[in-house]
């Protein structure tokens, strides 16, 4: 029997932060306002682009598990922020990294994309195709904000967080995973005019996030719910077995909400929120990374991975660690110093968009 491992771990934020108190000298809201609606204090913002953060996420991943770029033979690079659409962004940290064997793509689920990219390439080595890979989550959402939109803006940050999944002959790694997309959603959380038909149409770009609260919570709840009770019953799982549950970071309530569908407790959830909010793609490999470094994570423990994202795409996955929780590894891969704040990096961003809108 093949087992897909996790073998190392590495993530990438940002230096530069955004605190709510920021947020409040350049739209109508509060510290108060965010925290209490979302559980979010501050977040991360990029200076630069989404293949940096994935590139070092990347090789603090290779690090970690003490693989050699050469010896990966897939790269799975979930975003929804790619840097660019062809060739894909993948590429761009393949041969950044000299992972010269490895085959590439770039995978959109919205924020439920890496644990797509999970659950897909773990198959892939517990079928015998690949017996090394990376799967990396990175965005740079902060790229797409309206900053005059407070029901979205608020919500998001930039980061990257990677995985190394490597072929095993312990029974570790992923066993259980489900995968949906709700019917008859895609409005209620969108980029509209963000694609090749708005470009093919020259309709001018005016990027910003269509976002339907209510409807997404309450899908939210119900998909993630759905598929973590699926996965649960699929591998013949206890709750009372579960040692960790690491969900994707969208808003506190959610989580709280769907862990009480549960019946778990919060005591075992892993929450990132309050630091980095939603970071879509990266948000599980970022709150493992955490997980790790705070000896939340230990070996044989029982994990479960769930998420939501636009489409309405949901998933869930069942992990058993294995028996290392400390890298072997460390990479001195670092980005760029940032000589802004979050808030300059904003501001400048604001005055771009002012500067770029067509003339009335």
């Amino acid at each position: 029997m093949i087992y897909a491992e996790i073998t190392g771990w590495g993530r990438c934020l940002p230096p530069a932060v955004l605190a709510n108190r920021d947020i409040e000298t350049i739209m109508d809201t509060s510290d108060e306002w965010i925290t209490t609606r979302s559980g979010i204090r501050e977040r991360r913002i990029s200076h630069v682009p989404n293949a940096a953060l994935g590139e070092v996420a990347a090789l603090r991943a290779l690090a970690a598990a003490g693989v050699d770029a050469r010896d990966v033979e897939l790269i799975a690079y979930a975003t929804t922020t790619p840097d660019e659409v062809v060739p894909n962004t993948g590429s761009i940290v393949q041969n950044r990294i000299g992972a010269v064997h490895a085959g590439v793509l770039d995978l959109n689920a919205a924020c439920s994309g890496f644990l797509y990219a999970f659950n897909m390439v773990s198959d892939m080595i517990r079928m015998g195709s690949i017996r090394t890979a990376l799967v990396i989550g990175s965005e740079r959402l902060s790229s797409l904000m309206n900053w005059s939109r407070r029901e979205s803006a608020i919500l998001f940050g930039d980061g990257a967080g990677a995985v190394v999944l490597q072929a095993s002959a312990r029974e570790s790694g992923f066993f259980a995973g489900k995968l949906g997309c709700v019917p008859g959603t895609r409005e209620l959380l969108a980029i509209p005019d963000f694609g090749l038909d708005a470009i093919a149409q020259f309709r001018p770009l005016d990027i910003s996030i269509d976002f339907s609260g209510p409807e997404i919570f309450k899908h939210a709840v119900k998909g993630m719910g759905d598929a973590c009770e699926a996965v649960l019953a699929q591998s013949d799982t206890r709750l009372d077995q579960l040692d960790l549950i690491i969900p994707h970071q969208a808003n506190v309530r959610i989580v709280e909400a769907v862990v009480r569908r549960l019946g778990a407790d919060m005591d075992k959830v892993v929450l990132t929120l309050a630091r980095y909010a939603n970071t879509s793609t990266s948000t599980i490999p970022i709150a493992l990374c955490e997980a790790l470094e705070e000896g939340r994570v230990q070996p044989g423990m029982t994990i479960l991975f769930t998420a939501f994202g636009a489409g309405l795409t949901w998933g869930a996955s069942l992990l058993k660690w294995g028996d290392r929780t400390s890298p072997l590894g460390l990479s001195d891969a670092e980005l760029p110093p940032c000589e802004q704040t979050g808030l300059e990096l904003v501001q400048a961003a604001i005055a771009r968009r002012a500067h770029q809108q067509p003339a009335s």
